[in-house]
């Protein structure tokens, strides 16, 4: 008697919150579908349709997604940093001065440089909006509770376990739980900000759940409980509904316990940017044989104001990070990391995922890479970071090799094609 019980309240539980015993949507989750699309779109101003299917909302500045964080009820709109360590970079400086006449013309291809999106070919935003990549329904009605759309799965399952799994030489939140990383990474000072260009591919995912990223990243605290802000690019079908390569953003206060998501997904991340669309595909992709090309990524700290400012390119800020959503990164980071990651419940399982990180390659002159890693700590310009660890989680799956001698600045070469003959 009892287990029937328990059934049926299960069955009820699930007919109100999830999906019917036939894979169909229970008509709460639907209404919760719309009431947050209708939310979301409810301030838009003008719209978009780019060739590629995603439809861009131009939507008052001031009534953002990121101003429904209750922490961010009464935040003042910083609309520039008040500080950009980026335009004092010695190294840089210094070869922008002898690059034309010293570089081969495969040289040269390395300083391509992706700014543009796709959707920017129909049309912009005017000045006192921003551009928000629409949410489509599939994509939230897939997500096991609303509020779970667009966060990274939790990288600590079995907390207990996992602790005597981890490598006690190494920082506990660069071994994660389902995600297999092939990384480099500064530690042991505080750190005010990281910057990278990283070269730009579109990566072969497996199954929908999966994800494989590209990214610059900042991070602090425990492995169950870190706070991290990263910035790159990324195929994320789960999130976007296709495997187009998009720019993205992340952020999360608790190891994606409860907090954080990508782009402005959730309340969390203040954009005052009307150029660039976070979510939106980055154009042009390279093709075998032809130019490669990269986004430059830099993420820094406002001395003033302690918002974590993401740059992209050069030139375009792009928005921020208030410190009132965090408790420690607020204050500076513990270690930056450049590198990739991929996503799937079969990593360190057998069979393994096929999905690629990077351009699928192992490292080498052929794979993905990261080049003009900096790191910003007390002083006041960028550096290249003197003392730097290289990570694999699954070698015969993806590895990482970098390049530190005899070059005038340090290279990063990652990915692998995942499921192999050393990776079964």
């Amino acid at each position: 008697m009892r287990s029937k019980v328990i059934f049926i309240l299960l069955m009820l539980l699930i007919t109100v919150y999830g999906t019917n015993s036939d894979g169909s949507f229970s008509k709460q989750k639907m209404l919760e579908v719309e009431r947050k699309l209708k939310h979301l779109r409810k301030h838009s101003i003008k719209t978009i349709q780019s060739e590629d299917g995603d439809i861009i909302d131009c939507i008052d500045i001031k009534k953002q997604p990121a101003f429904d964080h209750p922490a961010l009820k009464d935040h003042k709109i910083q609309m520039a940093p008040s500080y950009n360590s980026a335009k004092k970079d010695p190294i840089e400086r210094t070869r922008s001065k002898t690059k034309s006449a010293m570089m081969t013309q495969k040289d040269e291809e390395w300083y391509v440089t992706v700014t543009s999106q796709i959707w920017q070919k129909n049309g912009s935003c005017p000045k006192g909006t921003i551009p928000v990549r629409r949410i489509r329904k599939r994509e939230l009605l897939k997500a096991r509770l609303i509020d779970e759309y667009g966060r990274k799965k939790p990288s600590i399952l079995n907390r207990q376990v996992n602790h005597h799994q981890l490598n006690n030489n190494l920082d506990s939140f660069v071994q994660q739980q389902n995600h297999s990383k092939a990384v480099v990474f500064a530690d042991g000072f505080r750190y005010l900000g990281g910057k990278g260009d990283i070269r730009v591919f579109g990566p072969w995912v497996e199954k929908d759940d999966e994800y494989s990223i590209a990214r610059v990243s900042l991070l602090s605290g425990s492995y169950n409980d870190y706070e991290c802000i990263e910035s790159g690019w990324a195929v994320n079908p789960s999130v976007y509904g296709d495997r187009k390569t998009r720019l993205f953003v992340y952020w999360t206060a608790d190891g994606s316990q409860e907090t954080g998501c990508f782009d402005l997904t959730c309340p969390g991340f203040i954009q005052t940017s009307n150029e660039i669309a976070l979510g939106a595909a980055i154009y042009p992709i390279p093709v075998p044989g032809g130019l490669p090309y990269q986004i430059t990524i830099y993420i820094y700290k406002d001395p003033i104001t302690n918002n974590w400012w993401v740059q992209y390119g050069e030139k375009t800020n792009i928005g921020y990070w208030p410190p009132e959503i965090f408790r420690a990164i607020c204050y500076n980071a513990e270690s930056v990391e450049w590198g990739g990651e991929v996503y799937s419940t079969t990593v360190g399982h057998t069979p393994h995922t096929k999905t690629q990180m990077g351009n699928g390659r192992f490292s080498g002159p052929d794979s993905a890479s990261i080049l003009r890693m900096r790191i910003h700590d007390n002083s006041a310009m960028l550096k290249i970071p003197e003392w730097v660890y290289y990570y694999s989680d699954e070698y015969n799956c993806y590895n990482v090799r970098y390049l530190a001698d005899y070059v005038e600045d340090p290279e990063l070469y990652y990915g692998g094609p995942g499921s192999n003959m050393m990776c079964p």
